[in-house]
């Protein structure tokens, strides 16, 4: 049976700097620092978009020393994946239906 894919989740991965924050993130843990090279966003904004993610749980944190590393929370993503596979595949099978017009 389909599940409904996360609503809530889309709309916090359907910002493109949040979307560019995560994209970084899969490939490396980064601290805000780096985040900031990387985007060219102000610091404040960008940890704004740290904290939706987080809330999200997107993204954890890694207190090292003075700084904050963010690192991606593969599991969230995979999830996500795992819903758009169910509804792609509930779109194969619903090929054949088609409902009739009164």
């Amino acid at each position: 049976m389909m599940t409904s894919v996360d609503t809530e989740l889309l709309r916090v991965l359907g910002d493109p700097l949040r979307l560019r924050i995560v994209t970084l993130l899969a490939r490396e843990t980064l601290c805000t620092t780096h985040l900031v090279e990387e985007t060219g966003a102000r610091q404040t904004n960008l940890s704004n978009h740290l904290r939706v993610l987080r809330e999200a749980g997107v993204v954890e944190t890694e207190p090292c020393g003075r700084f904050t590393y963010y690192k991606l929370r593969p599991d969230v993503i995979a999830s996500l994946a795992g819903q758009f596979a169910e509804l792609a595949e509930s779109a194969r099978t619903a090929a054949e239906n088609k409902r009739a017009c009164p």
